[in-house]
């Protein structure tokens, strides 16, 4: 069903290599650079994440409510992925941690740009 998300970066070589690096455990890779705008994902029929500067030249800005959300598998995926964002140089906004007993475990961070992402697993 969804196709793509796109979200505005300020600096695409950093956002190419944090969101490949980061997804590449889930089989992301870079797919296809336009320069401006960057793919990533398994491959081009499935879901992925575009980085671009925006269109209008204008500073990027994260939206309000707006989060991106990643299921790595299981619990300790959850765990392994938010320590591996950090380590790429995202900042903690929710420690990885049981968030509804036995239905949802999250963990969130933000992005150098401040977009923010969620690893998930429900159960």
């Amino acid at each position: 069903m969804i196709g793509y998300v796109t979200i505005g970066v300020s600096d695409m070589e950093k956002a190419k290599t944090f969101y490949t690096e980061l997804l590449g455990g889930m089989g992301a890779k870079l797919l296809l650079d336009m320069g401006r705008i960057a793919f990533i994902g398994e491959s081009m029929k499935g879901p992925m994440l575009a980085v671009c500067t925006p269109f209008d030249g204008a500073p990027n800005h994260p939206g309000n409510g707006n989060m991106l959300a990643f299921w790595p598998g299981s619990k300790e995926a959850v765990d392994t992925y938010y320590q591996k964002a950090i380590d790429l140089g995202a900042r903690c906004d929710g420690e990885p941690g049981q968030r509804i007993p036995d239905k949802f475990y999250g963990a969130y961070v933000k992005d150098m740009d401040g977009n923010k992402l969620a690893f998930y697993h429900f159960g």
